[in-house]
């Protein structure tokens, strides 16, 4: 079981997530919220047996933010022969955009790990930016369109 206080999220068994409510309560002023659900983009789905987090909502908002919700999915976040570069002949794109995608893709990298290379290679073009680039970040989304349901599952008892 987990639970949400404010600022401060804590799991455990029920018992010792129930005892630890109590003794929190005798020391500071504390309501219970209840089972974490969501929290910041992540969604926690609590069954007897584990656990599951993923970032499914988040996903489905920062693809139609982006309006690439109706895109083709893609089934590798980078393409194998794909090379990156400051091509200063190369045309220019909007930074802002570009920027945008690139900080909410950061924020998945926590628990996507399969995009974190992709997206760690496009940040660095953020003030060389071209259209090649946008296209890659663009193949990123399309990847997670693919993978929306990917998550962590953290089984009971290990």
């Amino acid at each position: 079981m987990h639970v949400y206080v404010d600022d401060i999220i804590f799991g455990s068994t029920k018992k010792n997530c129930k005892d630890l409510v109590h003794k929190m309560q005798g020391e500071i002023e504390m309501s219970m919220i209840g089972e974490l659900n969501y929290f910041l983009g992540l969604q926690a789905k609590q069954m007897n047996h584990g656990m599951f987090l993923h970032h499914t909502k988040y996903c489905k908002a920062l693809l139609k933010k982006f309006d690439m919700d109706k895109s083709k999915e893609a089934a590798t976040p980078m393409a194998t022969n794909c090379y990156l570069s400051a091509d200063k002949k190369a045309k220019l794109v909007d930074q802002t955009k570009y920027k945008a995608i690139i900080g909410s893709l950061l924020y998945l990298t926590s628990r996507r790990h399969q995009i974190m290379f992709s997206v760690c290679i496009c940040a660095r073009y953020q003030y060389y930016l071209r259209e090649f680039h946008f296209s890659v970040v663009k193949r990123v989304m399309k990847y997670l369109i693919r993978t929306l349901d990917v998550g962590l599952w953290y089984p009971k008892g290990v």
